[in-house]
């Protein structure tokens, strides 16, 4: 097998065994938002934004789901540009007044360093809004220090911690000491997945109604009830 595919599994195998049951609590804190009227809300720069827009408007995926874009953090922006702005600090400051949190959201804050100041605000200003925070990041990186003015990292401000094992530096191959072959991304994608897949089964279990897309190439759907249901605080 491709030694990137042995390393890939050998990582995912790890985050099913030791985040399982972190998964199934977060889950079910996230359930009892969602029945109460809240929405998912998820954040990151770079790269990071990728998986952002990962679980939005995805077939076999939840509805209320909303990826916060700030343009200027994004890579078609200038990927040079996202990394720079990301470790400014009070960057976001500017942008505050157009982040829509409710007290009955979560918010989803995506840094595998989790020690930049942009993620770490985004954090801050959604607890101030009383969102339930939650970080993807790796704890591998927990003795990286700080860049926010507090000298605190991201899982010194979230409620919750869903760690993604990835390894400093991203990458699991080396070849001549280059270190390359980043798995952040497939981690993080499976990561949120699962959650988001134990998220429909705890409705399910309660009883509850189910808040997923059907794919459009295989019939008639109920999309359209669904995105008139959330259309007033998500943009489809």
């Amino acid at each position: 097998m491709n030694t990137y595919f042995q390393q890939v599994n050998r990582y995912l195998t790890m985050v099913a065994q030791q985040e399982n049951e972190q998964i199934n609590h977060v889950a079910k804190l996230i359930v009892k938002r969602l029945v109460q009227g809240g929405i998912i809300q998820l954040f990151g720069s770079g790269h990071s934004m990728l998986l952002a827009q990962e679980c939005y408007f995805r077939a076999g995926g939840l509805v209320p789901v909303k990826p916060i874009h700030i343009e200027s953090l994004m890579l078609h922006q200038g990927a040079r540009q996202s990394s720079q702005n990301e470790k400014k600090q009070s960057f976001l400051a500017s942008y505050k007044d157009q982040l829509q949190f409710d007290d009955k959201d979560v918010c989803i804050i995506i840094s595998t360093s989790a020690n930049n100041p942009v993620p770490i605000d985004m954090a801050i200003y959604a607890k101030e809004a009383g969102a339930h925070t939650i970080s993807l990041q790796s704890l591998a990186y927990q003795h990286q220090p700080s860049r926010h003015p507090t000298g605190k990292r991201l899982e010194d401000i979230v409620d919750d911690v869903l760690n993604t094992h990835v390894p400093l530096g991203d990458g699991v191959l080396t070849v001549d000491e280059l270190q390359y072959g980043p798995v952040s991304t497939v981690l993080g994608a499976a990561l949120l997945n699962a959650l988001f897949a134990r998220i429909i089964e705890v409705l399910h279990e309660q009883g509850a109604s189910l808040p997923v897309f059907a794919s459009s190439n295989l019939g008639n759907t109920n999309n359209d009830e669904l995105i008139d249901q959330y259309g007033q605080r998500i943009h489809f």
